[in-house]
């Protein structure tokens, strides 16, 4: 803006311009722009140094400049009081529609107040152009409105969106779980076990995760419902499943497999360290209290298979439900490790 100024006054033609340069003649021209440099300096210093008040700098900032702009220009260029119409800009680039009013009516008041004490007097401007010069204020300030509006109405549109996305989202989310989790136990469902186990099955075969497979069935699980109702029964599962969910790792996955049946998968652990934490759920829901099931312990039998490479999903599962059996027709409360060969004898751990 100010080498405007300047490339403006070296190519006019006219001598009373070119003298304004002259720092012993142009002292009212060299002082407005060192308040303009002035002016703009301390607004970036304070926008950058201070935490409030930003705005407020900025239209102070904008005030200073176009009008100093203005009495430069003035003399010299027809349209000068243009650039009188920077503080109203300064609330469009905020979307401030209330500093917009306030911009607009001090803007139009102070230039008639210019134009009747200065530009009138002094350099005998026509009626006309003072009404034109209002007449552009106004329009402007009102585009401006149009356009704060129009932004305003944008946002809330955009707002309204993106909540509507994030609750559908959530709902999403909601159904997924749903989908995925027992709605009795809370933990994942038989469908999602499954597929989780042949997601695991070829990591396993790609690149050696290790993973180890445990399941659980409530002894006497009948009994329990025929004894007590199956509101006990559905207490017991509750409770078991919770014991179970508490136990197990981060990197671990614990579903209900059907009826009194759990399943829990075990990755990235040694066999020793999967079988450890079995035996502790084991010991762990024997040692649980059941008022309401008449004070008796509630055990189960575990059948833990460490799966080894080429077996698939079916031998996995073959040598689990082995183990399982074994653990059920070997006294129950037992904990029984499957044979990885078939000579080989399984490992039984009871209570």
């Amino acid at each position: 803006m100010l080498a405007a100024q300047f490339i403006f006054m070296l190519s006019s033609h006219s001598t009373e311009t070119k003298t304004i340069l002259i720092p012993s003649k142009g002292h009212l021209f060299i002082a407005c722009n060192l308040m303009i440099i002035i002016a703009m300096a301390s607004a970036e210093i304070w926008l950058r140094k201070a935490q409030h008040y930003h705005k407020q700098a900025v239209v102070i900032c904008g005030f200073i400049v176009s009008y100093l702009m203005y009495f430069v220009l003035e003399p010299f260029v027809d349209g000068a009081q243009m650039t009188l119409m920077m503080p109203i800009m300064i609330a469009l680039i905020y979307f401030d529609q209330r500093l917009l009013h306030y911009l607009g009516v001090f803007s139009t008041l102070f230039y008639s107040g210019i134009y009747f004490g200065l530009e009138r007097p002094l350099l005998d401007k026509p009626l006309l152009e003072f009404l034109m010069v209002e007449c552009v204020f106004i329009v402007f300030a009102v585009m401006a409105q149009a356009v704060i509006v129009r932004a305003r109405e944008t946002r809330e549109y955009l707002e309204q969106l993106t909540k509507s996305e994030q609750g559908l989202m959530v709902e999403r989310a909601i159904s997924d779980k749903l989908l995925k989790i027992d709605a009795l136990t809370g933990l994942y469902n038989h469908k999602t076990f499954h597929e989780y186990l042949d997601s695991l099955l070829e990591q396993c075969e790609s690149n050696g995760l290790r993973l180890q497979l445990a399941l659980f069935d409530i002894d006497n699980f009948k009994r329990v419902n025929d004894t007590y109702g199956h509101w006990v029964g559905d207490l017991v599962l509750k409770e078991v499943a919770a014991k179970v969910n508490g136990l197990i790792g981060l990197n671990d996955f614990a579903a209900r497999y059907g009826g009194e049946e759990f399943a829990v998968i075990f990755t990235d652990k040694s066999f020793q360290e999967a079988y450890a934490a079995v035996e502790e759920m084991r010991v762990g829901i024997a040692a649980m209290e059941h008022p309401y099931a008449g004070g008796k312990p509630i055990t189960v039998s575990i059948g833990f298979c460490d799966y080894q490479l080429g077996d698939g999903k079916e031998m996995l599962f073959r040598k689990t439900d082995e183990a399982l059996y074994s653990a059920k027709r070997g006294g129950k409360n037992a904990v029984v490790t499957a044979a990885v060969t078939h000579g080989d004898d399984p490992v039984v751990s009871y209570a």
